[in-house]
């Protein structure tokens, strides 16, 4: 199918001014790195969604979804296909009420329900349960990324993940835009896992319980957890957050700390020197220096703890 028919049909979907082609994925990543994408599409409703789904899909052309790519590392090459973002316009959050399914605003459990689309930001997310004096989702408030994404890996920190606030979650099928609600219970969740990507399926909204709390007690922990990154992470460099998941019985960023490699480089992307467990962009990193430098740290730290490192960012273009 020739472009022009593409981008007209996309555009169509969309609107013209939310479809372009060529677009460099270095704009769309948190690591500021990343090649052209042949097509870039960013719907506003499931509606537009599922239409360019089932679009793509007729004309077999490969897709990939995406949130703010806050824990992408996008090809130097590029992505053949399109990328279709969710971050931005698919972003609405509100409470949810009696005629929900989950009972009224405040359940015989003392819970609230919040419904969440897939492209809010969960710092989003917690400034507007804070104002509602909702308490819960604090730990999750300062993830730099989407609820989307948080869902697809389980996101956590502080010890809470999404999984211990979700309810449910209502999801598309990449092969046919068919739409499904699925039960946190049903998500297979695990460490920064969970049976969403294994499914083919792409999160629309996420419905998460929180209950009510005081207001200042709530912003006043947010402001230590955001102070807490503040100190102990490297927020001034382009990243992509932890760049390998916690290996079981031990912590990542010491691991490679120990083994001799704070601050060690390859071409521009650097092991912090802040916190081991962040690969940062100092300012030109191309995703081959990242790679070359996940890989050197990770054959060093199994050379001499024999344990294997393992990218939590993931690869996309490659």
């Amino acid at each position: 199918m020739a472009r022009e028919e593409l981008l007209a049909g996309l555009a169509e979907i969309a609107g013209a001014e939310n479809v372009c082609t060529n677009e460099q994925m270095s704009r769309h990543t948190t690591f500021r790195i990343g090649g052209a994408a042949d097509y870039f599409v960013a719907p506003a409703s499931a509606e537009e969604l599922q239409g360019v789904v089932r679009f793509l899909n007729k004309r077999d052309v490969p897709f990939y979804v995406i949130g703010n790519g806050s824990n992408l590392l996008v090809s130097d090459r590029g992505i053949r296909g399109a990328v279709v973002q969710l971050y931005g316009r698919f972003s609405r959050i509100e409470v949810l009420h009696a005629d929900s399914g989950c009972g009224s605003a405040v359940d015989k459990a003392g819970r609230v329900y919040l419904l969440a689309q897939a492209g809010a930001s969960l710092a989003a997310v917690g400034s507007y349960a804070a104002e509602l004096s909702l308490e819960g989702f604090e730990f999750a408030s300062g993830i730099p990324g989407t609820v989307g994404g948080a869902v697809v890996m389980n996101a956590g920190a502080y010890g809470r993940e999404i999984k211990d606030v979700l309810v449910r979650a209502t999801v598309m099928e990449k092969a046919t835009g068919n739409v499904l609600e699925v039960d946190a219970e049903d998500m297979d969740f695990d460490y920064r896992t969970s049976s969403v990507e294994g499914n083919g399926w792409i999160v629309l909204d996420a419905v998460i319980a929180l209950k009510p709390g005081n207001r200042r007690q709530i912003q006043e922990y947010m402001a230590q957890l955001a102070e807490s990154r503040r100190q102990k992470q490297p927020l001034n460099y382009p990243s992509a957050g932890s760049t390998f998941k916690r290996p079981e019985g031990h912590f990542a960023g010491k691991l490679i700390e120990d083994a001799g490699f704070k601050g060690f480089s390859a071409g521009g992307a650097q092991i912090s020197e802040k916190h081991a467990g962040f690969v940062i962009n100092t300012g030109n990193a191309s995703a081959k220096d990242v790679i070359e430098l996940t890989d050197r740290v990770a054959a060093g730290v199994f050379e001499r703890y024999g344990v294997k490192l393992e990218l939590e960012i993931r690869l996309l273009g490659f």
